[in-house]
């Protein structure tokens, strides 16, 4: 095995930051997509609802009863919001992963099969 120089550890603590922050990107596009799933299940079950029906809708810690098209809208602009988070999540990981790629290229090239760079 070939001696771990200081640059090269350097590269072994980036690919391990690089690791775990995709892991939280990862473990937060699944939380975003479950809260978009559920949003898209309530907008298709207030579509059956009469228009000037009041619906309950929680803002904050507060439940209140407001007009069904209104909570509709109130939907969409949600599910906006959430396609934004998910777009930035996803270019986040996506540059995490690039960089673990051109990393993991440079210490196999070092270090072989002596050194262990796959994700479980």
């Amino acid at each position: 095995m070939s001696e771990v120089a200081w640059e090269d550890q350097k590269k072994i603590n980036e690919f391990s930051k690089l690791n775990t922050q995709l892991s939280q990107h990862e473990q937060a596009l699944k939380n975003l997509a479950q809260d978009k799933e559920l949003i898209d299940d309530v907008s298709l079950e207030l579509e059956l609802v009469d228009e000037d029906e009041l619906v309950p809708y929680k803002i904050g810690d507060a439940l209140v009863s407001l007009p069904q098209r209104e909570v509709m809208e109130r939907l969409e602009r949600e599910h906006e919001e959430l396609d934004e988070k998910i777009s930035k999540r996803q270019a986040d990981a996506d540059a995490c992963s690039e960089r673990m790629t051109e990393l993991k290229s440079q210490l196999y090239a070092k270090f072989g099969k002596s050194i262990n760079l796959e994700r479980d």
